[in-house]
């Protein structure tokens, strides 16, 4: 049996009687990375459903702070919701809607920073591995097998607005 996270791996075997683990592995999602990073924009991107369980409320109540008092740069967000709906407005702030998979690899490679901010426990997490590849800074919360996609992610000690807000800023700041 092949699991996408060692995380899935566990919750299977989550209050079985008996130890299965033999012949069970991990076998994580891949892509392919860039020979070659492209030079970046001040972009800070979310990708995926719209909604509270991706944490698109937090990600959106901090991004406007943050396009707020650093005027150069952008957010952009792509994806949908048809079951809730956020109304964040802010001149620098582009919401794109569904985008093909090879146009999100695109706008991955001008972005600096991605945010992965989940509430629900992520089974994998293949933004943030995507967003990895094409060299942003990917923040995440620590849910599910998010910790697992990246090498080196900065991982929200609170999933909170003024959390994440904190961390877009270190980034910002620090070059």
């Amino acid at each position: 049996i092949y699991f996408v996270s060692n995380w899935v791996k566990k919750k299977f075997f989550e209050g079985l009687p008996y130890n299965y683990r033999n012949n069970c592995d991990i076998l994580y999602p891949s892509i392919r990375p860039l020979k070659k990073m492209p030079k970046k924009e001040k972009i800070i991107i979310f990708s995926g459903k719209l909604n509270s369980s991706k944490g698109y409320d937090i990600f959106g109540n901090a991004v406007i702070k943050i396009l707020s008092k650093y005027p150069e740069w952008k957010a952009l967000v792509i994806g949908d919701e048809i079951r809730e709906k956020y109304d964040f407005n802010h001149k620098n702030l582009k919401i794109l809607g569904f985008v093909s998979h090879s146009k999100v690899l695109k706008y991955f490679e001008k972005t600096n920073i991605a945010v992965v901010c989940s509430r629900w426990e992520e089974p994998f997490g293949r933004t943030s591995l995507e967003a990895s590849s094409r060299g942003c800074a990917v923040i995440i919360s620590n849910r599910g097998g998010l910790p697992e996609t990246i090498k080196d992610p900065i991982i929200l000690k609170k999933l909170s607005v003024d959390e994440l807000y904190k961390e877009i800023e270190k980034l910002i700041l620090n070059k």
